[in-house]
């Protein structure tokens, strides 16, 4: 079953892509790609098969290839959405009537995009060029730092709350500060609001390494729930498959992807993974314009700020959520702001890991191996008066 909510709760459709059914609990899904024109043909060609004589049984026994009903279903919600810039506060109260709203609809895990609470700079330099930095540019990074927040702190107090007030399983991409250093970084929430931890970007891209740090082997969690095991991939880190292959490694069944990429390109990366993993990947990106960021000379768009207008689209989402056989569940939507849901399967894990596991009965591990160091790696450490070596962070 296939569901795309705007945020104003109509229903959207994507153009090249056939009405979704309305929205129904029943586990038995019909058969929705039957038309009068399959069914003919169908028809024709069971007429060549030659029926067994009326007093005798089948001669084989009916099997049912559908869903399983024993296996669980799942509502998972991608939040297709932008930032309320420099204003965390807003951003926060933003995200709790979307996430409201996903949980009216039934779901059970909604993700939001990459940097949503903080923000992704996107199209600033923070006046860097090399051998020299901007005042103006530093003055950028210090609102910057300042709409960022503390992992823990009172905004992940705030999240976990939220959390456990709308039942649901809470993946929200933040900019978290730690010191004067700033991580792309998602957190994770129960649906009884307990914070369960957090996953850093290990490796940001181009320009985004002079503004956040990167993450170590320590944070990449995959977190066993009752709604199956989900962990996270930020933005191009997925691209890197020995990242990939530690979370199948971990027993992903949920992959989460939130990113800044809205390229058709995109969507090719996710079916892969899903594929390749044999889990359901949901991916969340934000939809944006010019106006939801700071206008100049505040926040400029370098090299392209006078082809924008308040209108322009600057990040254009694409949002999807994907099965383990690689069957798009819901999205891509590239229309504007939306809530993308879909009714997971989770009996389809199985199904897919049959023909496909990648860290299992499809792998050789007398030819090829990955060791993860999995310990924080901190630049200073202080060796107690036992002789024992303390890390200066936790």
């Amino acid at each position: 079953m296939i569901y795309n909510f705007l945020t104003n709760s109509s229903q959207f459709h994507i153009p090249t892509v056939p009405p979704s059914p309305p929205i129904s609990l029943d586990p038995q899904i019909q058969n929705q790609n039957q038309t009068p024109e399959n069914t003919e043909l169908t028809e024709r060609n069971m007429a060549l098969v030659s029926s067994p004589p009326v007093n005798e049984g089948p001669l084989f026994a009916e099997v049912d290839m559908g869903a399983d009903t024993s296996a669980p279903t799942v509502r998972a919600t991608v939040v297709q959405a932008s930032t309320v810039f420099y204003d965390t506060p807003a951003t926060i109260d933003k995200a709790e009537r979307l996430l409201a709203e996903a949980a009216s609809y039934g779901s059970q895990l909604v993700v939001f995009p990459e940097a949503f609470i903080g923000g992704y700079p996107r199209g600033s330099n923070f006046g860097v060029t090399i051998g020299n930095r901007t005042a103006k540019g530093k003055e950028e990074f210090r609102k910057y730092h300042a709409a960022a927040i503390d992992v823990p702190g009172p905004e992940v107090d705030r999240l976990a709350a939220m959390a456990g007030k709308y039942k649901v399983y809470l993946v929200m991409g933040v900019i978290e500060r730690d010191g004067y250093t700033l991580y792309c970084t998602v957190l994770f929430f129960d649906s009884q609001g307990r914070y369960l931890g957090k996953h850093r970007k290990i490796m940001p891209t181009a320009l985004e390494r002079i503004i956040w740090g990167f993450g170590d082997g320590s944070t990449i969690p995959v977190f066993e729930t009752p709604i199956g095991k989900i962990g996270a991939a930020i933005c191009w880190e997925n691209r890197m498959p020995l990242l990939r292959t530690a979370m199948y490694a971990k027993g992903i069944e949920i992959y989460c992807a939130p990113t800044a990429d809205s390229r058709d390109v995109w969507q090719a990366s996710m079916t892969h993974i899903a594929l390749e993993g044999g889990c359901f990947v949901l991916s969340a990106n934000q939809f944006c314009r010019r106006k939801d960021y700071p206008p100049p000379p505040e926040y400029v768009f370098s090299g392209t700020e006078e082809d924008l207008v308040p209108d322009s689209v600057v990040c254009a989402g694409g949002s999807v959520i994907i099965s383990p056989s690689g069957t798009v569940l819901a999205g891509p939507n590239f229309e504007g702001e939306a809530l993308i849901s879909a009714d997971l399967d989770l009996g389809e894990i199985a199904r897919a890991k049959f023909d496909f596991d990648v860290v299992g009965h499809y792998s050789r591990p007398e030819v090829l191996s990955l060791v993860v160091k999995d310990h924080p790696m901190s630049p200073v450490s202080f060796a107690s008066a036992s002789g024992k070596a303390e890390s200066s962070h936790i």
